[in-house]
């Protein structure tokens, strides 16, 4: 993964998997993490893990390597190629009684150049190369797609953080409240029936709290295994969500993404890839002519002084279909489908992309109206909260209202911290809907690659950093990365003792 480009902080992840083997810790939000290993991550560390780790990026890579040698393979077709056959026979009979030998090896070579093919050649080395290319933004893609989903785990870890907050300063209040009503109840100046109904508000709290810690250690286990730690890490996040305005208006947004979508430009290729296959199709009408040399040698034994020449032929080999009952024409009009096919494909991707980025757009800007909605409502719902406790305490109100405003106000944070993450994750679909670069600037890729450009030099002229430009290749696949329930360190697949 050496051409990734280092996101945000100058990062180290032999930091982090140094971390995640010390097992050092035992903190935990919910059940059952007494022995993992605990760690600060950051969204910078947590993308940059994702980008390295991610094994849908490595099958994007994979794919990558595989194109990369169809394009090799295609200029071969192009080539020499010799053939060698060798026979050896048992002899005998009046022809070959004269023969002093009762066995006859014979060697054959044959030298065969293609000279034209009619365009199949020359199409087949089209294809191969924008199949590349088109292999060269599909990888881009997957890695956008990694970071904005790795951006939507951290944020959903942030979320759950936020309401486990709220939830315990909702129990604490109850908590508070219920410690007045029961002196009031002591005193004589309230009912039982207040004790008994801020008893059941506050173990419906304590419930909603349980609830909330375990979707935290949810969604940091969702985390680890999407950035391939073990799923037990305990996960410090180091930010927080945050509100910063967004001044780009839709119009800018879509022009953008028209430009830099990379699976949109993607698309494009297939329609090219498609276009070179018809072509292809049509070579058939047309000959092949090939030059052809040659040879035999004969002799006694497969490798003795005693050989001689049979044969020895050089020409040029000519063939043409004059007739195929109709085969190559029912090629050349599937080829025609496939090419309208790949155009609705390429049609229909530029429409979801327009479509992508209004939507995520428009989720933005709503988050960010409740964002400031849901504030001014926190403050009047903690104000109502007040009167409600002051005028239990006075006799003029009820335990009733007190609980009330209790849930209004815990509901209003909730609404607050629903926005703000509803926010900053529809800020993480729009970069991806935007096509906001990773790898490389798909717009300089294409331009380069238009100026007649190979994709190794595409990549390097629209990489981000000097270390994307380098040319994907596959590794050795990374084992399983299992839980260890009697040892806090991971272990893999290879070395486990089985379920």
């Amino acid at each position: 993964m050496k051409f990734l480009n280092r996101i945000g902080k100058n990062f180290s992840r032999a930091k982090l998997t140094a971390a995640v083997l010390a097992g050092a810790a035992s903190f935990s939000l919910g059940l059952g993490a007494a022995n993992a290993a605990e760690m600060d991550i950051d969204l910078d560390e947590a993308i940059q893990l994702a980008l390295e780790n991610n094994r849908t990026i490595k099958q994007s890579i994979a794919s990558r390597e595989a194109a990369y040698w169809a394009v090799r393979q295609a200029r071969r077709q192009s080539g020499l190629t010799v053939g060698l056959s060798m026979q050896a026979n048992a002899i005998g009979g009046l022809y070959y009684r004269s023969y002093e030998h009762k066995r006859l090896f014979s060697n054959d070579v044959t030298l065969t150049l293609p000279l034209y093919a009619g365009g199949k050649l020359k199409e087949g080395r089209v294809y191969a190369r924008y199949g590349l290319n088109a292999a060269d933004l599909n990888l881009e893609n997957q890695l956008q797609t990694v970071r904005r989903q790795v951006t939507n785990y951290y944020f959903n870890v942030l979320q759950c953080q936020n309401l486990i907050t709220v939830d315990e300063e909702n129990v604490n209040t109850l908590t508070e409240h219920l410690r007045n009503v029961n002196a009031q109840f002591r005193a004589g100046t309230v009912a039982k029936s207040d004790v008994l109904a801020s008893e059941v508000r506050l173990a419906n709290a304590k419930q909603s709290l349980v609830t909330a810690q375990n979707n935290y250690d949810v969604a940091v286990a969702t985390l680890c295994n999407y950035i391939l730690l073990p799923a037990d890490t305990v996960l410090n996040p180091q930010d927080r969500l945050t509100y910063n305005p967004y001044n780009l208006n839709l119009q800018d947004c879509t022009a953008y993404a028209l430009e830099n979508r990379p699976d949109a430009l993607a698309a494009d290729y297939a329609v090219k890839q498609a276009e070179s296959q018809k072509r292809s199709a049509k070579a058939g009408f047309r000959p092949s002519v090939n030059a052809v040399a040659s040879g035999g040698i004969d002799g006694d034994k497969p490798f003795s002084d005693n050989l001689h020449y049979n044969s020895l032929t050089a020409g040029i080999s000519a063939t043409w279909n004059v007739f195929d009952s109709g085969l190559t024409s029912a090629q050349v009009h599937e080829a025609e489908a496939a090419v309208v096919r790949a155009q609705e494909t390429a049609a229909l991707t530029y429409e979801n992309v327009q479509l992508e980025v209004q939507s995520a757009l428009l989720t933005l800007r709503a988050a960010e109206k409740n964002i400031e909605t849901t504030k001014v409502t926190i403050a009047s719902a903690e104000e109502d909260y007040k009167i409600a406790q002051v005028r239990y305490a006075a006799g003029v109100g009820t335990n009733l209202d007190v609980m009330d405003a209790s849930d209004k106000l815990t509901q209003a944070k909730t609404n607050y911290y629903n926005a703000l993450y509803t926010y900053n994750t529809a800020k993480a679909s729009l970069d991806k809907a935007m096509g906001i670069p990773v790898g490389i600037d798909v717009t300089r890729y294409v331009a380069a690659e238009q100026t007649g450009k190979n994709a190794d030099k595409a990549r390097e002229e629209s990489a981000i950093t000097a270390s994307s430009a380098d040319r994907p290749e596959t590794s050795e696949v990374a084992p399983v990365v299992k839980v260890n329930l009697d040892d806090a360190q991971p272990i893999t697949a290879e070395s486990g003792t089985g379920e």
